[in-house]
């Protein structure tokens, strides 16, 4: 698509640690007035840059700013590659960057979304719980409310794997499926997914599962906690995030307007890896809905 005008530009902002988190926003041409701000947070094997080029163009070239980071430790932030001693501190890094960004001045005073795939929608609901009033609407896309049993180690191996993230916890010991194939559902995208070099795709450090593990376990019991405006859109033939999970969340949070939408056939990643009349059109579904929210009716 032609995304000619679109204005990007790309920081490093420091968290409380001192660390370099990297990040990069997309606005609209200049002439095109902003409706609001949308922040992003990618999945683990993902960053914000590479496949959300084109999904963050889109969205921008609808009218939002849309801003996204790097975790620490991911993408191009300061780090151990892949490692997350402790997902709530994660959740802090990159709610610090989130809130730095909302006070920008080509979005201050507009509606502000958050929006998360994967275990970027872990760290989204993560976010929306601790302050839910802070944001306009939550979009969650194949969120990781819950490892679906296809890639969910044995329980002996669980076991094994809590004793080794406080032995070696930042030992690359947990052996990962072909993710790739479980998420990509075009073979030509699958092909492209190796290309994204500063992702990480090497075995899972022992302390990031179990901080994964936590992090769900966590998630799924406030799941009724959930409110403001909710979009949810997942692949109905997701083998990695449980689309039944998603469906259960949209039962069971407590929003006031909240949408869940499945697309028949679709793998993990629906916005990077279906063919491309479903990923327009998941495009359009969220562009549609953030529309909604920033109408003045």
């Amino acid at each position: 698509m032609d995304h000619a005008g679109i204005r990007t530009e790309e920081w490093y902002g420091r968290n409380s640690k001192g660390m370099e988190i990297f990040c990069k926003s997309w606005l609209p041409k200049l002439d095109v007035q902003i409706k609001g701000a949308l922040c992003f947070c990618h999945g683990y094997g993902s960053t914000c840059t590479f496949f959300f080029e084109g999904i963050a163009k889109r969205i921008a070239a609808s009218g939002y700013a849309v801003y996204a980071v790097d975790y620490p430790g991911f993408g191009l932030s300061e780090g151990l590659h892949g490692y997350i001693p402790n997902f709530d501190e994660l959740i802090d890094d990159v709610n610090e960057q989130f809130t730095n960004i909302k006070g920008r001045p080509e979005v201050k005073g507009l509606p502000c979304f958050i929006m998360g795939e994967s275990m970027g929608g872990a760290v989204t609901l993560k976010i929306h719980l601790k302050e839910p009033s802070k944001w306009d609407g939550v979009i969650l896309v194949a969120p990781m409310c819950k490892i679906a049993e296809d890639v969910m180690p044995p329980a002996i191996v669980l076991k094994l794997l809590a004793l080794m993230s406080e032995v070696l916890p930042q030992a690359k010991l947990f052996p990962q499926k072909d993710m790739a194939g479980l998420s990509y559902r075009d073979p030509r995208k699958r092909k492209t997914a190796g290309y994204n070099v500063i992702s990480y795709k090497d075995n899972m450090r022992s302390r990031t599962a179990v901080e994964l593990l936590k992090a769900t376990s966590d998630i799924e019991t406030q799941l009724d906690k959930v409110s403001g405006p909710l979009l949810i859109l997942h692949g109905a033939a997701d083998k990695v995030t449980d689309p039944l999970v998603s469906q259960l969340l949209y039962e069971k949070a407590s929003s006031k307007d909240k949408t869940l939408k499945l697309y028949q056939d679709g793998y993990h990643c629906i916005l990077q890896g279906e063919p491309d009349d479903i990923i327009f059109t998941v495009l359009d579904d969220i562009v549609t809905w953030l529309d909604f929210w920033c109408s003045p009716n």
